[in-house]
């Protein structure tokens, strides 16, 4: 892809000149599992998040089984944008985990080149809802397991088996804290969907 230009400590708020292509692309995931950190660590802007407190009006809708230091969920959209090649700029709009908010999924993939699904071992079982709403919607994705602090760690093969992913869905692994792992997950997406597009010229 080239090389990836470096973030500095002040956010940059313009598109580089040299930027000849965009691509929107969507960050998606079952609650909890850290787009809104992902989004974070990569973004070169200052991201926007529509973050709230988790309050009391959640109990019985949220499932908050294994989130015991949750407080603030997405209610809407993360947006960042990042600078993958000098030629090249992403858009990232993380969705909202819940799936009360389906209708916004349908509404932010219009126009959207693909996904980065984030999975969280511990709640496998999660992710099969969000990757549902994608296949039906004709979204092609690549999935990158977010590791957890002491959560237990599973091969990709395992992770690959468990999702029932097709053989040529691109799978990586990442700590949604880290901009390396991160970038490089984002990086396998982008090939991937170049590659796709390639093929059907």
């Amino acid at each position: 892809m080239g090389s990836v230009l470096s973030r500095s400590d002040d956010a940059i708020d313009y598109v580089p000149d040299t930027v000849i292509r965009s691509v929107k692309l969507l960050v998606a995931g079952n609650f909890g599992v850290g787009k809104t950190t992902f989004v974070n660590s990569v973004s070169e802007i200052r991201p926007l998040r529509t973050e709230e407190t988790i309050t009391e009006a959640s109990v019985g809708i949220d499932d908050m089984a294994g989130l015991p230091g949750k407080s603030q969920t997405t209610v809407a959209m993360d947006f960042g944008r990042i600078t993958l090649s000098p030629q090249l700029a992403l858009y990232l709009f993380g969705t909202p985990g819940q799936k009360r908010f389906v209708p916004l999924w349908e509404e932010l993939a219009r126009g959207a080149l693909g996904a980065l699904v984030l999975v969280d071992t511990r709640r496998i079982e999660k992710s099969d809802e969000v990757l549902s709403v994608l296949e039906q919607r004709g979204v092609p994705y690549s999935v990158a397991v977010n590791q957890f602090e002491g959560a237990k760690r599973y091969s990709l093969d395992e992770v690959r088996d468990a999702l029932d992913l097709e053989p040529g869905t691109p799978l990586t692994s990442l700590d949604a804290r880290d901009r390396g792992t991160c970038l490089r997950s984002l990086i396998t997406l982008v090939e991937f969907l170049f590659q796709r597009l390639e093929s059907r010229l």
